[in-house]
């Protein structure tokens, strides 16, 4: 059993819990239910939509149509329509939903193209800078230089983008599932439309994916 430690595997459990419960009962384990559980050699990658698509056909019949649900209280049906109000992730679990690209230059969601990174000489990995522009504009720490890259910081902080614009920057991307032998010349930080977008709601919620906070 030990040499079980050592073996390349990779699962992922997509948990749905019900968010219009009061805080204490919601996060009960009777109150989550597991949708699905993914099992794979490696990563899904890019083509985690595959797994995701029957999830995201219940979430659009019970919008669009609703389901008959009990109420055990009364003992009467009643009709129930349901909305996802979010998925929460780690990091690189975010860029496979989003479709946005959580590696190389450009890693920052809210940054996106105006990203500031650095390629260590040495150490060969990618740094990022300018943080201080989240800062209050008097804030003491955009005026010192040698903590951070030699500079002081001026710039104010990039506005994040809106589920709208997400959609028109990515809904004529083409992509293909599978694991291409080719490697593609497209540096697009979007690498495709992510599959929530097929919910009619979805492009038009402030915030779609939120980070975990043990990733934060």
């Amino acid at each position: 059993m030990f040499g079980n430690i050592s073996t390349n595997h990779s699962s992922w459990s997509v948990l749905l819990v019900i968010y219009n419960l009061p805080y204490g009962l919601c996060m009960k384990r009777k109150y989550m239910m597991l949708s699905m559980m993914i099992s794979n050699p490696k990563r899904s990658g890019n083509d985690m939509d595959v797994y995701i698509s029957p999830l995201i056909e219940d979430l659009k019949l019970m919008w669009d149509q609703s389901v008959e649900v009990l109420e055990k209280i009364v003992n009467e049906t009643f009709k129930m329509h349901d909305m996802l109000f979010c998925t929460i992730n780690e990091f690189p679990e975010y860029g496979n939903l989003s479709r946005y690209s959580v590696k190389g230059h450009k890693t920052c969601p809210i940054c996106k193209e105006d990203t500031t990174s650095h390629q260590l000489k040495h150490g060969r990995k990618t740094v990022y800078l300018r943080h201080q522009k989240f800062l209050r504009s008097h804030h003491p720490y955009r005026k010192l230089k040698k903590a951070f890259n030699g500079h002081q910081e001026t710039s104010s902080p990039p506005t994040p983008i809106i589920g709208v614009e997400v959609y028109e920057k990515v809904n004529n991307i083409d992509h293909t599932f599978g694991k291409s032998k080719k490697k593609s010349s497209m540096t697009n930080i979007w690498k495709k439309k992510s599959i929530f977008f097929d919910l009619p709601y979805s492009s038009r919620l402030e915030v779609r994916h939120c980070i975990n906070v043990m990733h934060v």
